[in-house]
């Protein structure tokens, strides 16, 4: 059953990856935890933005450089500008630079 809504950017599933890798590398968490998330993740309605690489060198690397973000943070702000959604998050850095934007945070 799909219990959610959202867009990422393509880096997306990478960025997961490498979290759960980095987490289970530091003992934060157990394979098996890890296991559940993913099957929780498996249970939302995410749809993966086709054309986030098409952004990367002109819009997403401006906010990167106005807001001090890494490429990746911007790609979630760029998404959220281009398509009217607010952003969830919770780095702080990109909680700031999308409200400097004007992006609404997710609730």
């Amino acid at each position: 059953m799909k219990v959610a809504n959202a867009l990422v950017p393509m880096t997306w599933g990478l960025e997961v990856a490498n979290v759960i890798a980095k987490a289970e590398l530091k003992a934060l968490v157990t394979e098996a935890r890890s296991g559940e998330f993913l099957e929780m993740l498996e249970d939302l309605d995410i749809e993966v933005d086709p054309v986030t690489f098409a952004h990367a060198l002109s819009d997403t690397l401006q906010l990167a450089w106005r807001y001090k973000l890494s490429a990746y943070d911007a790609s979630y702000l760029e998404l959220a500008l281009r398509s009217g959604m607010s952003l969830a998050t919770l780095d702080e850095d990109l909680q700031k630079a999308a409200k400097k934007a004007g992006v609404k945070k997710f609730a």
